[in-house]
């Protein structure tokens, strides 16, 4: 059986078609702050916070919530993906175009 974890600075939202959480009060993603955290150039937590004007523990519990449900997210970013492609989205102009280095 999964824990309950309670998060004071994030939230669901109703209204979105995203299930993931978002920053209370903000239009952010939890999964936006996580993702800058990570990665070739990853930020701390506290320049994520400063960067968006939120108490550094509002991006640690967005990492937390992020590292805790890795499924949903991924499910998400596949549905956007397939979604983005539908519509064309993945294509010029919408998509610059890869440039060869090789000369």
């Amino acid at each position: 059986m999964a824990t309950q974890v309670q998060y004071q600075y994030l939230e669901p939202r109703s209204r979105s078609h995203y299930r993931q959480f978002w920053i209370k009060g903000r239009h952010i993603r939890a999964e936006v702050l996580y993702r800058l955290t990570v990665g070739a150039e990853p930020r701390t937590p506290e320049e994520v916070a400063q960067d968006y004007d939120l108490p550094v523990e509002a991006v640690q519990e967005a990492i937390d919530y992020a590292v805790r449900n890795q499924e949903l997210l991924q499910e998400e970013r596949a549905r956007e993906a397939s979604r983005m492609q539908q519509l064309g989205l993945d294509q010029s102009p919408f998509v610059p175009p890869v440039h060869s280095t090789d000369a």
